[in-house]
């Protein structure tokens, strides 16, 4: 956070960064469809299949949280709207 505060720069990054570095948003796919689709391509390319023919899929559900004592901090003002689609509101 000393960083983001020394700079006064709102940034944004990974929700399991958000916490440690005191970033302003995280929007991130979801972490356990994530794993459960590496999950399932791993178990096929045990079960013998080539990983050449396995398809590359695109995440489906992310997952946005805003970080307001960062925002506060920074003099940053997070619109209302933005708030109430945010998944998580650190305050």
């Amino acid at each position: 956070m000393d960083a983001v505060l020394k700079h006064a720069l709102p940034m944004a990054t990974s929700e399991i960064l958000i916490r440690e570095v005191g970033a302003l948003v995280s929007y991130d796919r979801l972490g356990s469809e994530q794993q459960d689709r590496v999950a399932a391509l791993i178990d096929r390319i045990l079960r013998g299949a080539k990983p050449d023919n396995l398809p590359v899929a695109q995440p489906t559900k992310f997952r946005l949280v805003v970080n307001l004592k960062t925002a506060k901090a920074l003099g940053l003002t997070i619109p209302q709207s933005l708030l109430v689609r945010a998944d998580e509101v650190i305050r």
